[in-house]
């Protein structure tokens, strides 16, 4: 499960527009991997008026900051310079579609998480790329599967 979590100020993505279109193609990267679209989760979290501070300055309205958490559960990279580069150069690619043209600054980090404790309506999710999934896939959604 990729699970997003973007902070970010007063103005920016309270719109449902802004959000659809963010969310969809950060869905659409993670099912051309191969992941049901249902594992996709992104909350977006206001930080009203004075909450996050930069370098220990309040950012300006002008130059809003958003900050970018991301969980990764479902899948984990070879550990290669070159895959965790060309990753987070995806990742960059879809953030800074949206929020460069807007002038927002933005930081974002990856988290990779432990598969094992992993759970979606109390089900273990399958292994990943198997036919099981496969099935999570077109249902997009979880329903109960047979543990190897």
């Amino acid at each position: 499960m990729p699970l997003w979590n973007i902070y970010h100020p007063d103005g920016i993505f309270e719109d449902d527009e802004s959000k659809a279109a963010l969310s969809a193609d950060v869905t659409t990267y993670y099912t051309e991997a191969g992941l049901p679209a249902f594992y996709v989760v992104i909350n977006y979290i206001k930080m009203s008026g004075n909450t996050t501070w930069v370098g220990g300055r309040l950012p300006s309205k002008e130059e809003p900051f958003v900050r970018i958490t991301m969980d990764h559960i479902a899948i984990r990279l070879p550990d290669s310079d070159t895959m965790y580069r060309r990753v987070a150069d995806r990742l960059d690619a879809i953030i800074r579609k949206h929020l460069e043209p807007k002038g927002y600054h933005w930081e974002f980090h990856v988290n990779e998480t432990e598969r094992r404790l992993w759970k979606i309506n109390g089900l273990f999710p399958p292994p990943f790329r198997s036919d099981e999934e496969k099935i999570w896939f077109e249902q997009n959604k979880a329903t109960p599967w047979e543990k190897l």
